[in-house]
């Protein structure tokens, strides 16, 4: 049995520290320090670390913790006000990414004229990877914001068009489709979700004001729901995992002594697998040689990633009379691609859909996607005195918080 998984966990934790907290001395994100760590340690830079199945099932723990984190921060009734703008928002931030990326992939001698292959550019560009975005705005104190609930809930419907959309491209390039199977397993997704979220929210509160000692069996259990539910989405529905955590997230939200539970689960994730996850995605990037057309077509691409998102999706905001500065927060707020974008192009390569070749602009644009996301967040939430919201370490913070005595 080989230890050096003990040396790589240290590695990613010590790194991800000390470069988060360079970063905040610079005063962007810690976030981007974190990412930074990996691309630095993995293949693309000292090749110290190595994407391990290991390191890839932990990482993909840490983004559900996340995802868990801001479900149980998020409101209901806040969500249900904003879903108008979010319905909006992630219809027009999928169009407009994916008629972006056609445009791209059709006029750009890329050497393809296939149809599908040129649409399955515009369907990468359609992903969101919300996870990222939702660790910046906590460090801010902006993740209940209005735009911080417009994105959550946009980035939720961003997720079930992916699908969708992912579904019939491979299904058309096979010659079958099943769409209706696809949008029948969703919709009964959620519809048990909210049946079962109104009686898990009614025990769980109930159970919580019962109890008068040792409270930490709670938060193991609500994980425990998280996980199972992150499962069934995934395995069952047909459903993204992190939407399924999101959601458990939901389900306890508000309920007595919920932030007692809130704030054990993020010091799980914020000590150990959150870490891992940000460092993970700078471990995925090993570029091949690549030509001049294809670094110019990467360019391109990245371009096109940052401007369709902040264009289609501040215009759906706009579209439900928003503030322009909300508006601007919400189009940032979904630019991210991250791990989803690859999960796409990963599914579309086994399909026949994207070439090898064509498969380093895409982790370019990932690249470039996540780690502009949380600055450019920044720059956007700056208060009127051009000073930004800052917040202090989110671990410590919310350690702070959490009831010792307990």
């Amino acid at each position: 049995m080989s230890y050096h998984y003990l040396l790589d966990l240290a590695a990613i934790l010590i790194s991800t520290k000390i470069l988060g907290l360079f970063t905040k001395k610079v005063a962007m994100p810690q976030v981007v320090g974190a990412l930074l760590s990996g691309l630095i340690l993995g293949p693309m830079g000292l090749n110290f670390l190595q994407e391990t199945d290991f390191i890839i099932q932990v990482s993909e723990v840490g983004v559900i913790i996340l995802m868990f984190s801001a479900g149980l921060e998020s409101d209901v009734k806040e969500l249900k006000k904003s879903g108008k703008a979010s319905f909006l928002v992630a219809c027009l931030g999928v169009i407009v990414p994916l008629a972006g990326g056609f445009a791209l992939a059709h006029f750009y001698p890329i050497g393809t004229t296939d149809l599908l292959k040129n649409i399955f550019i515009g369907v990468i560009l359609t992903a969101t990877s919300v996870s990222i975005t939702v660790e910046t705005l906590k460090e801010l104190g902006k993740l209940t914001s209005r735009s911080g609930n417009i994105i959550l809930g946009a980035a939720l419907i961003d997720d079930i068009l992916g699908i969708i959309a992912l579904t019939v491209i491979i299904g058309l390039s096979k010659g079958n489709v099943d769409i209706l199977t696809v949008l029948l397993k969703i919709v009964g997704f959620f519809a048990i979700s909210m049946v079962l979220g109104y009686f898990i929210h009614k025990y769980f509160d109930k159970w919580m004001r019962s109890a008068k000692f040792d409270l930490r069996r709670f938060p193991l259990i609500a994980f425990a729901f998280c996980l199972f539910w992150s499962y069934v989405a995934e395995e069952v529905f047909g459903v993204a995992d992190i939407t399924g955590a999101f959601v458990a997230g939901l389900m306890i939200a508000k309920t007595y002594r919920c932030s007692y539970v809130t704030h054990r689960v993020e010091t799980l994730g914020y000590l150990f697998f959150a870490p891992c996850f940000f460092a993970s995605i700078g471990l995925k990037v090993i570029l091949p040689e690549m030509g001049a057309n294809i670094i110019i077509f990467s360019i391109l691409l990245c371009i096109i990633a940052v401007l369709t998102k902040i264009v289609g999706c501040a215009l759906g905001a706009k579209l439900c009379n928003l503030p322009n500065r909300t508006c601007l927060r919400v189009g940032v707020g979904m630019i991210c691609r991250g791990e989803v974008a690859l999960i796409v192009a990963s599914k579309g390569l086994a399909a026949g859909l994207i070439s090898e070749t064509m498969f380093a602009p895409v982790i370019i644009m990932v690249i470039v996607t996540t780690i502009v996301t949380p600055i450019l967040l920044k720059v956007v939430y700056k208060d009127g005195d051009n000073k930004t919201v800052e917040a202090d370490d989110p671990l410590i913070n919310r350690m702070e918080k959490c009831d010792i005595q307990a």
